[in-house]
């Protein structure tokens, strides 16, 4: 059975980034809400409490049931995670007198405490609390101190219970992944055998035993996720798998032919259905992003309901679900009531009366293409920005035409060909060109225009809940700028996004 550490989650924004510098270390770690969280049994090796946006001091602050865990099992207290466990067993939590958010030093380590082995006073943390422990327990010793904290860090005595009060799962704590090394390993006594290779040859054995000699149909879109869960069920069941590519006529220029020529050497068994003009027929007139995306994602429904029809005796549909979206359906507060929805297939199995497999669905995004990687994906797949399921339809701003797809495409195919010319593709996380619903005057020859303006937009990000504009040479903006105006009929004007998430999105709708 796997060994795993669990993270009980009280709603931080930092959980899933704890998660995945665990799972950095190969060791397996699963996130649950404190309060619908399985019962520690004998393949957990710890538990790691998260921070809160909530203070332990407030009426209705999340309490864990720990009745039977607490010192039987490793626990390490994050932030939120130490102040319950100083203020609930008898300690005492203020508000600091002053909110202290970002960067200290631990002025004071306890250099002997197997947490802190290895780390020296002066070390980087990051701190991120409005509370602060004014004391702890007579049983709790202090074994990190700030200039401003004096309990920065404590353990239990008698017990392997620790808590800290800044966040050793951030970039800007230096020494956070040997503090976290430190737990899970030293202290947990977790084995490092969460792999690539490993989640293979595990998830390959579990697809065979599970599915049998049943068909199996899955719907590819050209990404990672999809991609990678193709190769890999193909891998457990060979031609039991048909995979569905739609094109819905939003693809980027000659994408729809390139991606699915791709799948074809690759070895997969795949249906392309080009469907674009059906796409574009319900979406003519429509403006409201949101209308699009559920035309979208109804018409993405009903053609691969046909070709899955088509088949005969499938009994299993196939899913690129991963941790995140299992992570967010069972969170603290429930789903985001602000998630945009996409054409995904999430209406199907009810309609085709389907069971379902998500060979992905305990993977973190990079973590998907390190599995990519190990089943022999071509580089060039497995490092493609994402791209939203709507595709180019939520990057025309206003009513969708077949000259306006025409002129994006073209627009588009300039910068993303630029980045990837100049060597730029791969520091960059996403990259677009947005069509606006405005026109500007322009002049071209010795004639007046009136034409479309676009925008280029590319961030650099780590999991796309945070971003930042990137920096691209002023240069490369000027060229590529002058190529789609002179190459592109249609467009007189082009900008650069240079807004960050928050409080901007990546994409415009």
């Amino acid at each position: 059975m796997k060994e795993k550490i669990l993270i009980l989650d009280f709603g931080s924004q930092y959980t899933q980034l704890i998660a995945r510098k665990v799972r950095e270390l190969n060791v397996y770690c699963e996130i649950h809400p404190y309060d619908r969280f399985p019962a520690p049994d004998e393949t957990v090796k710890g538990i790691i409490l998260s921070g809160s946006p909530f203070s332990v001091r407030d009426e209705g602050a999340p309490i864990p049931d720990l009745e039977g865990i607490k010192g039987r099992w490793p626990i390490l207290g994050i932030c939120y995670g130490a102040q319950y466990l100083a203020h609930y067993y008898g300690g005492e939590v203020l508000p600091s007198a002053t909110r202290e958010y970002g960067r200290a030093k631990l002025e004071f380590v306890d250099t002997d405490s197997p947490l802190f082995r290895g780390i020296r006073p002066g070390t980087q943390v990051w701190m991120s609390h409005g509370d602060t422990i004014a004391r702890v327990p007579e049983h709790y010793r202090i074994i990190g101190s700030t200039r401003d904290v004096k309990i920065g860090a404590y353990k239990i005595e008698g017990e392997e219970t620790y808590g800290i009060q800044f966040h050793p799962e951030v970039f800007h704590t230096t020494d956070g992944k040997k503090v976290l090394e430190n737990f899970v390993v030293g202290i947990c006594g977790a084995s490092r055998d969460w792999t690539p290779a490993s989640f293979v040859a595990t998830t390959v054995r579990e697809l065979k035993e599970k599915i049998g000699s049943d068909r199996v149909v899955l719907g590819l879109s050209g990404g990672v996720d999809s991609t990678v869960a193709a190769v890999l069920l193909h891998r457990a069941v060979g031609d039991q798998l048909t995979c569905i590519f739609v094109n819905n006529g939003l693809l980027r220029k000659n994408e729809y032919e390139q991606v699915l020529d791709s799948y074809r050497h690759m070895g997969l068994n795949v249906i392309g259905v080009d469907a674009s003009r059906r796409f574009l027929d319900a979406l003519a007139g429509v403006t409201d992003p949101e209308r699009k995306r559920k035309i979208i994602g109804k018409a993405f429904i009903e053609v691969f309901d046909e070709e899955a029809h088509k088949i005969r005796d499938v009994k299993w549909l196939a899913q690129g679900t991963i941790y995140p979206d299992v992570i967010e359906s069972v969170s603290v507060n429930g789903p985001s009531a602000t998630i945009k929805s996409h054409h995904n297939v999430g209406g199907l199995p009810e309609k085709m009366k389907l069971k379902v497999v998500e060979p992905l669905r305990l993977l973190f995004k990079d973590e998907v293409r390190r599995v990519g990687e190990t089943l022999g994906i071509d580089p060039a797949i497995l490092g493609r920005h994402p791209f939203p399921g709507p595709g180019l339809a939520i990057r025309i701003l206003g009513e969708i035409t077949p000259e306006k797809v025409r002129v994006l495409q073209e627009a588009d195919e300039i910068f993303i060909a630029s980045l990837k010319r100049e060597g730029l593709y791969d520091q960059v996380w996403q990259a677009a060109v947005i069509l606006l619903p405005v026109q500007s005057v322009g002049v071209m020859g010795d004639e007046r225009t009136y034409e479309h303006v676009v925008v280029l937009r590319a961030v650099t990000s780590t999991d796309g809940m945070t971003a930042d504009w990137a920096h691209l040479p002023y240069d490369f903006l000027a060229q590529v700028s002058s190529d789609i105006i002179n190459k592109v009929k249609g467009i007189n004007r082009v900008v650069y996004d240079i807004s960050s998430k928050p409080p901007a999105t990546i994409e415009w709708e």
